[in-house]
């Protein structure tokens, strides 16, 4: 089979698992599951932040949620006043601001991820160790890789 052809294949499947990942429901059940009300963008920024590990400026955040600057700024603006970021002076630069989790945001953030991780912790719990490495490692390789492809697309100067 031509590689073409394994990839005609795995598009759809692909696709299939964007929409599962993707679909309202899905995220409407994970936070009514871990009791917290706020719309899948601004849940969206607070997974950045939790997954960086450290405060970012919004344009970090905007590029890892892959959106608009003034996308993500709104969506900050609304998390702080909810109480669950805050900004804080960038050590390396004093003019710039940095956005962080609160202790509340850390636990919201926190209480998604663990309901969204058990519904693939139990829907791969049948799988081997090896398997589950391998679809982590091929996984992340692959967006890496296609996210590089597309931006080296984007042409140069271009975000």
């Amino acid at each position: 089979m031509h590689d073409d052809d394994l990839l005609a294949e795995l598009l759809p499947r692909l696709t299939q698992l964007s929409n599962v990942l993707n679909r309202g429901r899905m995220y409407e059940q994970a936070a009514a599951a871990a009791g917290i009300s706020l719309e899948r963008p601004a849940m969206a920024v607070l997974g950045v932040l939790k997954t960086a590990g450290k405060p970012l400026r919004i344009g970090e955040i905007a590029d890892r949620m892959q959106v608009a600057g003034p996308h993500a700024t709104r969506q900050v603006q609304g998390l702080e006043q909810r109480g669950l970021v805050h900004r804080i002076a960038d050590p390396d630069d004093q003019r710039a601001r940095l956005i962080d989790l609160t202790p509340e945001g850390t636990s919201t953030a926190d209480r998604y991820m663990r309901t969204v991780l058990g519904w693939f912790t139990g829907a791969l719990a049948h799988w081997p160790d090896q398997d589950r490495r391998d679809l982590g490692r091929l996984l992340g390789r692959m967006v890496d890789d296609l996210t590089a492809h597309l931006k080296a697309l984007d042409g140069p100067g271009l975000p």
